[in-house]
C-alpha cells in the first residue's frame, strides 16, 4: 500500500537522524541486524560517473578526450586534447538500457534527499527515476509515469546539473514508498554530494556500505602533478567534495582509499588536473548490466 503524504513529511523530519542511526550500527550489533535486514536486505547500487567527468576509455578509443569541469572555469585535459569520438561508450548508457528495457518508467517531482535538506546548490525538482511493476503502487502526489523519451530528457538534465547517477536495487525505497515486492522495482537517483543518503558510508557498518560500490573498471588515481594543495579535501559550498571520504592528504599528497565510490568529483575540483578517472575497455557498460539484471525484473 503506498505512503500517504503526511508518511512521507515524518521521513523528512527523521532524515537528519540518519548519519547518528548509521553510528548505531557500529556499535550495536542487533540494531545492526535490524536494520540491514528492514532496510538493505538484497541491495546491490552501482556509483557511477557523470558523463561529463574525464574518462579515459582506452580500449574504446586509444585516445583522451577534455570536458569541461563543472567546478569553476577550469578544463581538465589528459595528454592531447581531441573531439570526443561518436563511438565513445559513456557511463549513462546503463542506465538508458534499463529505461529502454523497462514497462513501466516513473518520475519523482522531487528528490526526497534534497528537499529533506532543502538543498541550496542542486536541483530538488530532479527527483528519481523508478522502474519496474512496483512504481504503479507509488502515490501519484509523488510523481508520474513517464514515456521512455522523457526519462532520458530527465536524466539528461541531472547530468548537465552535475549530479550523479546511482543504480540498483536499493529496498529503501520500497520501504518509504509502501511498494513492493523488491524484485519490482529498479532505483535510479540523481546524487549531490551535500544531500544524498549514502553520505552516511563513513559511519554505517562496512557490511552495510560494501552494498553500495564503483562502476566495474573504473578507476581513480593521483598523478604526478598533485601538490597537495588540498582542494579535494576541502569543503566546497559547505559540503565535503568526497561523501564517501576516501581521499586524504598523506605527507603532502592526495591518497585515495579503497573506499573510492568512483564519483570523480574529486576530478572536476582539482586545479591542478592531477587526478584522472579512467574506465578498464568497453566491456563495463555489458558487466554492470549483468550484474543488475537478475535483480529485478522490468518487464
Amino acid at each position: 500500500m503506498s505512503r500517504p503524504l503526511w508518511f512521507v513529511e515524518i521521513i523528512k523530519k527523521a532524515f537528519p537522524t540518519r548519519f547518528a542511526l548509521s553510528k548505531l550500527t557500529r556499535k550495536v550489533p542487533l540494531f545492526r541486524k535490524f536494520i540491514d535486514h528492514y532496510l538493505f536486505r538484497g541491495d546491490d547500487i552501482i556509483y557511477m560517473p557523470n558523463d561529463n567527468v574525464v574518462i579515459d576509455n582506452v580500449a574504446a578509443n586509444s585516445v583522451s578526450h577534455t570536458v569541461p569541469n563543472n567546478v569553476g572555469s577550469n578544463i581538465v585535459e589528459i595528454n592531447q586534447p581531441i573531439v570526443q569520438p561518436e563511438e565513445t561508450v559513456l557511463p549513462s548508457q546503463i542506465v538508458e538500457h534499463f529505461i529502454e528495457e523497462a514497462k513501466y518508467v516513473w518520475l519523482m517531482d522531487k528528490c526526497l534527499c534534497r528537499d529533506a535538506a532543502q538543498c541550496k546548490d542542486y536541483p530538488i525538482d530532479l527527483g528519481c527515476i523508478f522502474m519496474g511493476e512496483a512504481v504503479l503502487e507509488i502515490n501519484p502526489k509523488l510523481g508520474h509515469l513517464a514515456t521512455k523519451e522523457e526519462a532520458i530528457e530527465h536524466l539528461h538534465r541531472a547530468r548537465d546539473a552535475g549530479l550523479v547517477n546511482m543504480i540498483g536495487r536499493n529496498r529503501i525505497d520500497t520501504v518509504w514508498m509502501g511498494v513492493g515486492p523488491g524484485d519490482k522495482l529498479l532505483t535510479i537517483c540523481h546524487c549531490c554530494p551535500c544531500c544524498c543518503l549514502w553520505r552516511v558510508l563513513p559511519e554505517i557498518h562496512p557490511e552495510i556500505a560494501s552494498r553500495v560500490t564503483k562502476m566495474p573498471g573504473v578507476t581513480v588515481t593521483v598523478t604526478d602533478r598533485c601538490v597537495g594543495c588540498g582542494a579535494c579535501t576541502r569543503p566546497v559550498d559547505g559540503h565535503d567534495v568526497c561523501f564517501a571520504d576516501a581521499i586524504r592528504l598523506v605527507d603532502g599528497r592526495a591518497v585515495i582509499s579503497d573506499a573510492c565510490r568512483g564519483c570523480g568529483r574529486c576530478v572536476e575540483v582539482c586545479p591542478h588536473n592531477a587526478i584522472e578517472l579512467h574506465i578498464d575497455g568497453t566491456g563495463f557498460v555489458e558487466e554492470s548490466i549483468a550484474r543488475l539484471e537478475p535483480l529485478v525484473d522490468l518487464k
